[in-house]
């Protein structure tokens, strides 16, 4: 450790960590004696931070939660993650911009000065989301999951339909989108909610017993119902084509894709689709050469592709389509 200010920080941090450590152990990570660690301690305690120990030589350290906020202390590198967590709170989607500016105005007045200095050294342009969730419903929605309670919320704006009755599993939030995943009672299965649409109604109904996702995870369950998918994260249609192109030229827009260089001029892609006609069109974007490498469905859709564009593009004949109400 550079000095004791270093060493005080460094204590602290590994105290946040976890619940209980046992002087040595703190003493071989801090490179540091017992008698130090016990030093350290009592000045912590002397700012206000509730530090338990046991008893014996082998005793471990405990940090609790205090009546009291005691003075802010935060190492470097917590300093970044905060001014960087707060700075890109309007890309999260939660309404709540005015609040992150304010605390991190707050946070900053209470550093010292060589971390102020970094702070205000970490300035970029946060795009804000395409939707914005009220800090309200979140909170709302966040204790329904956590309590197992029945969930009741409007959706959308038609205000005349009833509300929707829901088990609430979990929240997850993906690309600047917030979504619940929750059982449906209405109509028995598992659906997803976009959360800027919800308007929760209280109070929360009785609790229930959690059903088992068909998924892993809820995270695994939202990427899989993107994907058109019920369960597993991958696309209903996965084909492999070669592209007359350089692999650098393709990498960039293959998404989930996977890519293998085939010399310096070509490269083959595994692309997914909800539909083969849909793998198709991702490479038919480059516009460039590319040869189907399989699987057999998507060299079928490509023949009925090309019959049909080569239907469109002959001159108009004189049937006429009809007309759409």
């Amino acid at each position: 450790m550079s000095g004791p200010t270093d060493r005080l920080l460094a204590l602290l941090s590994l105290l946040q960590a976890r619940r209980e450590w046992p002087s040595h152990v703190l003493a071989e990570r801090m490179e540091v004696s017992a008698r130090t660690v016990r030093r350290d301690v009592e000045r912590l305690r002397a700012l206000g931070y509730r530090v338990t120990s046991g008893k014996g030589p082998h005793s471990g350290y405990t940090l609790e939660a205090g009546s009291e906020l005691p003075p802010l202390l935060f190492d470097e590198a917590q300093a970044v993650a905060i001014a960087v967590a707060l700075r890109s709170i309007p890309s999260s989607g939660i309404d709540i911009d005015e609040a992150a500016s304010r605390a991190l105005a707050t946070v900053r007045q209470v550093m010292p000065s060589r971390l102020r200095h970094r702070v205000d050294g970490i300035q970029f342009t946060d795009s804000s989301a395409q939707a914005r969730v009220d800090p309200a419903v979140l909170e709302a929605v966040a204790a329904a999951v956590r309590a197992q309670q029945i969930l009741r919320f409007d959706y959308g704006e038609a205000s005349d339909r009833p509300p929707r009755r829901t088990e609430p599993h979990d929240v997850v939030a993906r690309a600047g989108l917030w979504y619940l995943i929750a059982w449906d009672l209405e109509r028995e299965d598992w659906r997803i909610f976009r959360m800027d649409r919800m308007l929760p109604r209280t109070p929360a109904g009785p609790r229930f017993t959690p059903r088992s996702l068909p998924s892993p995870d809820a995270e695994t369950f939202l990427a899989a119902r993107s994907k058109g998918s019920a369960s597993e994260n991958r696309w209903p249609c996965t084909g492999t084509v070669r592209i007359e192109l350089p692999p650098q030229a393709v990498a960039p827009w293959i998404g989930d894709g996977q890519l293998r260089a085939v010399g310096d001029a070509s490269t083959e892609i595994t692309i997914g689709s909800w539909s083969w006609a849909g793998v198709l069109a991702q490479a038919a974007r480059f516009d460039a050469p590319f040869h189907i490498v399989g699987p057999e469905p998507l060299r079928a859709s490509a023949a009925a592709l090309a019959a049909r564009f080569a239907d469109a593009a002959q001159p108009t004949r004189h049937a006429q389509f009809a007309p759409v109400d």
